[in-house]
C-alpha cells in the first residue's frame, strides 16, 4: 500500500496529517465506489426485454387477488396472457375486463389431467414461440392454527395446492419454458422464511422456496430465470377474516375433550382476538406491490433471484428472517395466548 499513495503522491512514512489524507482518500474510493455500483445496479435493474407483443405468459389461480390484477396488467402490455381459473365464473369476469388476446382456461392445479389439459391447450396457443413466462401464484393458507389442532388431511390439502402443484405445474410447462428460454415466477411468501403459525402453508411455502433453489441452479444452463416472490401480509381472500375463524372453530370442535381442557376455555377466543388484531394491523390492501415485482420478473432483462414485496416483508420478516430462532420463538410466546395447563 505504501507504493500506492507514493504513487498518488503520499510520502511511504507518514506523519499525522498525511495519515488523515489517507484516510480520507479511503472514505471518498469506499464513497464513489458504492454510488458507481448503486448507480450500475439501477441501471441494469432496469433494462427490459424486447418484443413483449410476441410473448407468451401463462398465470395460475386468476378467479381473484395477485393473479387476476396481474393478468390485467400485462394484457396492458402487451402480453399474450394465458390464465388459469379454478371457476367458469372467474374466467367469464376475468374476460370481460381485459382484451381479446387474453385466454382463460379452466385449471385446478390438484389435478394432473386438469394441469395436462392446460399444458396442451397453452402448446397449441404458443405454436414454436414456446412459453415465455410462468407464474404460480395458485395457492390457498387455509388451515391455519396451532399444530396440534391438526389432522393429516389438513396439511395435505393446503400442500397439494401450494407445494405439489407448483411443482407438477413447472416440471409439465418447462419443456415449452426451454423453448422461450424464459421464466419460472414462484409465489412464496414471508411465511416461507419465518414460520409463524401451524398448519401446511409454512411448510409448503419453506418448500417452494426450497424447489425454486434447487430448480434455479439446476436449469440455469438453459437460458432459464427462475424468481421467487415473498409477499408480506395482504388484504386478498387469503387473509380473510371470516374464513380464517371459521376453520379455527371448526378445528376447535374436532378436538378431544383431554385437548380442548389442556388449552382452555377462552383460549379459543383469545386466539382470533389476537388475528383479528395481527390481520387488520399489517394486511396492505394496495396488491400493486406485489404484481409489481411479478411483472418485473417476468419483464426484466435481469431479472431478481428474490422479490420482498410489502413493507412488512421487506422490514420486518425478512430480517427477522436471519436472527437466531430464539429471538422469533420469545417473539411468538410474547404476542400468542398461553394455554390453561401450560408448564
Amino acid at each position: 500500500m505504501d507504493s500506492v499513495y507514493q504513487y498518488l503522491g503520499y510520502p511511504a512514512q507518514a506523519n499525522d496529517d498525511s495519515g488523515t489524507s489517507r484516510d480520507n482518500l479511503w472514505l471518498y474510493g469506499v464513497g464513489t465506489f458504492v454510488v458507481l455500483w448503486t448507480l450500475g445496479w439501477l441501471y441494469r435493474d432496469s433494462l427490459e426485454i424486447e418484443d413483449i407483443k410476441e410473448k407468451y405468459v401463462f398465470v395460475t389461480g386468476c378467479d381473484s387477488g395477485f393473479g387476476n390484477l396481474l393478468c390485467k396488467r400485462l394484457d396492458r402490455r402487451g402480453f399474450r396472457v394465458i390464465a388459469g381459473c379454478l371457476t367458469e365464473k372467474g374466467a367469464d369476469d376475468l374476460k370481460r375486463a381485459t382484451g381479446p388476446y387474453l385466454k382463460t382456461v379452466l385449471l385446478d392445479v390438484t389435478s394432473t389431467g386438469s394441469i395436462q389439459k392446460a399444458m396442451e391447450y397453452t402448446k397449441q396457443e404458443v405454436e414454436d414461440n414456446g412459453l415465455w413466462g410462468i407464474v404460480n401464484n395458485a395457492g390457498r393458507s387455509l388451515p391455519m392454527g396451532p399444530s396440534e389442532w391438526m389432522r393429516l388431511e389438513d396439511y395435505t390439502s393446503t400442500l397439494k395446492v401450494n407445494m405439489t402443484g407448483v411443482i407438477e405445474m413447472t416440471l409439465t410447462f418447462l419443456p415449452l419454458i426451454k423453448e422461450a428460454r424464459g421464466r419460472i415466477v414462484n409465489v412464496a411468501s414471508v411465511l416461507g422464511r419465518v414460520a409463524a403459525n401451524g398448519g401446511g402453508y409454512c411448510i409448503s411455502k419453506f418448500a417452494v422456496e426450497s424447489f425454486s433453489d434447487c430448480l434455479r441452479r439446476d436449469i440455469h444452463y438453459f437460458g432459464i430465470k427462475v424468481c421467487i416472490i415473498e409477499p408480506g401480509f395482504f388484504k386478498t381472500a387469503v387473509t380473510s377474516l371470516d374464513p380464517i375463524e371459521s376453520e379455527l372453530h371448526r378445528l376447535w370442535n374436532q378436538l378431544t375433550p383431554e385437548v380442548k381442557a389442556s388449552y382452555g376455555d377462552k383460549y379459543l377466543d383469545k386466539y382470533i382476538q389476537i388475528q383479528r388484531l395481527i390481520m387488520n394491523a399489517v394486511c396492505d390492501s394496495d396488491l400493486s406491490k406485489v404484481t409489481n415485482c411479478m411483472e418485473h420478473a417476468l419483464t426484466s432483462a435481469y431479472p431478481r433471484t428474490r422479490y420482498s414485496a410489502g413493507w412488512d416483508a421487506k422490514f420486518g420478516w425478512i430480517p427477522l428472517s436471519y436472527m437466531p430462532s430464539c429471538v422469533i420463538d420469545i417473539g411468538l410466546k410474547l404476542v400468542m395466548p398461553r394455554p390453561a395447563k401450560s408448564v
